[in-house]
Formats: structure tokens, sequence, C-alpha cells
């Protein structure tokens, strides 16, 4: 593949660190990048360095000829003057952009609650990242550098995102680099990773699960003394081998090996252990909806909820942003009384909340982290094991030398690990988390994730990283329009069900739905005679839509089969495993391009289309 752009030799220190070790490394076509490693060891340094954002102090960044690059840093260059129609289009005439289906896409799915002709000062940190996002992907570029794209859009926006990125360049064309701590966003279009660390970037095959693998193959073959590290890696392996989808990237080594990893290795946690040390702690009552509604101003948020939250329950909270997802936990550890309904919480419930602010560390800023452990227990049981606070902070990832910094001294990260210890310390016996997840990255969310595996208590939890949901959570429930309903299927259902909320609004009806009333109410009469109209004007508009939008899928389905039939052609023709999986694949997306012309067929009849 043709070389797109890369750096040679380069090198760069901060004071007191090294971030970049006369590092090599290139860009080419088709490249999807995923760039992972601790807070601070240089990830955002790498991708400026490739922006050409930030000047070396020795090496080379090289580019070919007539190369365009878009960049979404962390923080934007947005006007606060300008309004949000001109920071993502310019002075571009409306008839240019408006013209343009993609470019309505994305303006549709990203910012379509935010007012046109607002100022960008006067819009929170989400709407101006969205905004920031939006003038990124309308641009036409060879390469895009996405920095915690994922930041503020919910787990419906994030499965469009990774959906457009899949299809916005043909293949072996463009190139992608990410960083994000999303590790589903990383394995849903990611086909590399980068791994920054110790000045040094590392390459591996495949999306974030393949890193996974590669990454503990490599330690345990160099024998790395970090066992904790190693079962670490080792135990979420496992859980990706057993418990979650297939991904899309495959990981281009042995089964074997991977097999041979994982032998022997215990399932993620307990549940039926765990469930019963919960019963012992909360009894069997721990909180009951019964026909709970909440309402601000003319706004109903909760619309006569009836849930059981029991002992042991791990439960996630799915919804969009400003579905009323934090509302739902505070009316659940009773700080918000309802409009109406009833709350009953077990006499012996202790709850502890992990909030997405930062208050109550905020207010301690001038202590030392040891000043503040001192105000708690001095010993606390961990997965069955007496330990210290300070050991456990050191199993957050805090060294010896942190417990004399200052709160306010900490990053964002940091604080959030220790506000989550302080809560452990408190025992309690109900855990709320509001995303948890932020500020930390991928090392520390499994850390995390292993913390979680041995909470004997019930867990619930808001957050928008859909492998951290899926990971810690036995059971998902979605909040949509007001109404909690169970996910069995977990986020998968989830998007179905905010599809179908849609596809109810845009015409009340589906296609197959319409018909059937037509049929029954008009029928067939015959040619030539006078007869009612079958539908109604609504009912037609409705139908182009549906009509127009298949047509589209259509054209990218049968991109697909050929794409298919090509990866077929240039497979090893010995490789009878891996042709198999191929002819699968292909049979399904010929299967779903069938069932979408059978649809457009019956459309097209329907409206006299020929």
């Amino acid at each position: 593949m043709a070389f797109l752009m890369g750096c040679e030799g380069a090198h760069l220190e901060f004071p007191a660190k090294l971030v970049l070790d006369y590092v090599t490394l290139g860009v080419h076509e088709g490249d999807r990048i995923g760039i992972v490693g601790k807070n601070g060891d240089g990830k955002s340094t790498l991708l400026g360095v490739l922006a050409g954002q930030i000047e070396l102090e020795g090496g080379l960044v090289r580019r070919t000829r007539g190369l365009t690059v878009g960049v979404l840093g962390q923080t934007d260059s947005l006007s606060d003057d300008a309004t949000v129609g001109y920071s993502v289009v310019g002075d571009a005439p409306e008839y240019e952009w408006a013209s343009d289906p993609r470019i309505r896409e994305i303006i549709s799915e990203l910012i379509a609650d935010i007012d046109w002709n607002a100022k960008v000062g006067t819009l929170s940190g989400g709407q101006r990242r969205r905004v920031d996002l939006t003038r990124l992907l309308i641009g036409d570029y060879d390469v895009i550098m996405m920095d915690e794209s994922t930041n503020h859009l919910d787990i419906r926006a994030i499965a469009w995102l990774a959906r457009h990125l899949n299809s916005r360049w043909q293949r072996n064309s463009g190139a992608l680099l990410c960083v994000t701590h999303d590790r589903w966003f990383l394995d849903e279009v990611c086909t590399g990773m980068w791994e920054v660390h110790d000045g040094k970037v590392e390459p591996f095959e495949g999306g974030y699960s393949a890193y996974v693998l590669q990454r503990v193959e490599r330690e345990r073959i160099e024998r790395v003394t970090e066992e904790r590290r190693q079962n670490l890696m080792r135990k979420e392996l496992a859980w990706l081998s057993r418990g979650a989808r297939a991904r899309s990237t495959k990981p281009k080594f042995h089964v074997a090996l991977a097999e041979e990893l994982i032998a022997g290795e215990p399932p993620v946690r307990n549940t039926l252990e765990l469930r019963a040390m919960a019963m012992q702690r909360l009894g069997k009552q721990v909180v009951e909806f019964t026909n709970v509604t909440e309402k601000f101003g003319d706004k109903t948020v909760l619309d006569h909820i009836d849930w059981h939250v029991g002992p042991g329950d791990r439960y996630g909270i799915l919804g969009e942003n400003g579905a009323g997802k934090t509302t739902l936990l505070s009316v659940l550890d009773g700080s918000l009384r309802p409009s109406s309904g009833f709350v009953k919480i077990g006499k012996t419930v202790k709850f502890a909340v992990l909030s997405q602010r930062l208050d109550e560390l905020n207010e301690l800023g001038k202590y030392r982290v040891t000043e503040v452990l001192s105000r708690h227990k001095s010993r606390i049981v961990v997965d069955g094991k007496e330990t210290t606070p300070a050991k456990l902070l050191e199993r957050l990832g805090f060294s010896s030398k942190h417990l004399y910094t200052r709160i306010e001294d900490l990053s964002g990260g940091q604080k959030r690990r220790l506000q989550l210890l302080l809560i452990l310390l408190e025992e309690p016996n109900v855990l709320i988390l509001d995303e948890p997840g932020n500020d930390l990255d991928t090392d520390m969310l499994a850390v995390l994730e292993d913390l979680l595996d041995t909470w004997a208590g019930t867990l619930v939890m808001v957050t928008h990283d859909r492998y951290l949901m899926e990971r810690v959570t036995d059971d998902q429930f979605a909040l949509i329009d007001g109404h909690l309903r169970h996910c069995p299927r977990g986020v998968d259902e989830y998007l179905e069900l905010l599809d179908e909320r849609d596809a109810v609004r845009s015409g009340g009806r589906s296609f197959a739905e319409i018909a059937g009333q037509v049929n029954k109410e008009a029928p067939a009469s015959a040619a030539g005679a006078d007869e009612a109209p079958k539908y109604s004007n609504q009912e037609l508009r409705e139908m182009k839509k549906r009509l127009a939008s298949i047509n589209r899928k259509m054209g990218t389905a049968g991109d697909k089969v050929k794409a298919k039939e090509a990866e077929m052609a240039a497979a090893d023709p010995t490789d009878f495993v891996r042709l198999g999986e191929l002819q699968a694949e292909l049979n399904d997306l010929k299967a779903k391009k069938e069932a979408m012309e059978d649809e457009w067929l019956e459309l097209a009849e329907a409206l006299g289309v020929e």
C-alpha cells in the first residue's frame, strides 16, 4: 500500500519526561490505527507531531505531496462569536452543502438538536465538541486524526460514528488515526494498533481484542515480572473469547495460542457466589420502584416505572444524552423524591455513589493523599482478602510518591481512581456508578473491571463505554422516552429500540403495517374503476422516503458483496477454514441485500414506480 505520512527517528522530550525515543513509523493507504497507552505516555503528543502541530527536537516528519489531513484535537479552535452553522460549513452557500446527502446525514446525526444560528460561546462543552466533530467529518481528507472523538457521544452516536468511518473511504484508501479509551470502538473501526509507552511506539495487528492477546503473549515470552498485569490481561482475554460477540477484525495468529493462554482461566466472576454474599449483606430487599414518575416542568423524564433491584444484581442503564439516566440514579439512591409513585429502599441498604463530578475531592484539594486516607479505616477486605488503603491505591495505579501529592495536583484520571477508593473504604453494599470510565486509560479500565468483578453487592452503572458496560454488568436496561425497558441482548437490542422509536416518530407505522391496514380496509377493485385513494399523503411521503433510503442501502450492500467476493478471490485456496468463514460472511451479505431488494419491490409496486 502507498505511503501517506510518518516519522523517522522522531525524538522529543519534555521536562523530566522522554516522550518519543527516536521513533520511526509510517501510515499507509487503508490503515485504520487505534492509539493506546497510559495517560501521560504521549498518545496526544504523537498525533500532534504527525499533524505538524508539535515540533520535534530530532528526526523528521514526512508526507506525500498534496496530502490533506483533518484533525480533531482534545480542545477545539472554534470562535466563541461564530455561529454553529459558520463553524461547520464556513461561507459555503446552503445549496452546496444541503444538496450533499453525506453532509446532511452527518449534521443530522451529530448536531440536529443544536440551534444552527446559536453562538458557539453559548454551547455546553459536549455540544461544542459535537460541532467540532461535525466540522471535521464533512471535510474531504485523505487522513483523519481524532483525539478522544467519542467523548460526549452517547452509545448510539458512537455506533453511528463507527459505521460512518468504516464506510467513509473505499477499501485500501484513506487512513484513520484515533486516540480513544473506548475499546468497543477500537475493535469496530481499527485494523491495527499502536501502543505508546516509555518513549516507544509498538505496532500490533488487528483491533483491541487482537492487541490484548498479542500483548499478553509478548509479556509471557519475555517473562515479565509484572504478574498482576498479565493476569488482568489474560482475564480480559478469557472474557473476550467466551462472551463477546465476534469482532470485525480477526487476529492473524493460530487459535491454539489463544486456547493455551486461557486454559484453566476461571470465569471473570462467579455470579452465584457473589449473589449469595450479597444476600448475606443486604437481605432480600434492595430497591423497588412502583409506578414512579418524575417530571421537570412539562417534560416527563420517568414515566410510571416499575422496577426491582435485588441483592447481587449488576445492572447497566442505557440511554441517550438527556434521557434521564442521572435522574433515575438519584431516585434510586433516595436523593431525589419522585413526582409520584413509590420507592421502597431496604433497611440494610448502604449506598455509595461515584458521580461524574469531582466536587467532593475538589473540597479536599489542599490535603495530601495520605492525609485523606488517614481519615478512613486502616484495613479493608477486598476479594476476600484483608488489605490496606495504600495497597489498594497501588493496585489502582498509584505509586508511593503519589501518597504525598496534594489532591489538587492529581490528574483527572488519578482523582477518579482516588474517588472510587474513598467510596469503597466506606464499605457500601449498593454501588452506583455514573460514567466511572471518564479520564481512565485502557489499562486502568481493566484494573477497574477486575476490582468490580469481586464486588459482592448490588451494582448499577451508567456509561457510554459499550465495552465497559458489557464487561461489568450482567443485565442492561434502556431508558427511552421515560420508559425503562429490559434489553436481554444488551446494547444491540437497545440500538434497535431507538431505530423503532425513530420510525414511529417519523411516520407512525412501518410499511408492513400500512400495507396490512390498506389490504383490510380497501380491497382491490377492478382496473379502471373509481376508487378511494389507497394511501394518505403522509403515508405516501413516508413510503417514498423509505424507498429512497433502501435504494441507498442497496448500493452500499452491493459494494460490500463485491468487496467480500474480491477478498475470497485473494484468499489462500488451501486455507479451507478461512474460505469457509468468508463464504458464510458472503452468504449473510447476500441475504441482507436480497431482503432489501424484496422490500424495495414491494414499495415500488405500491407507489407505481417502474
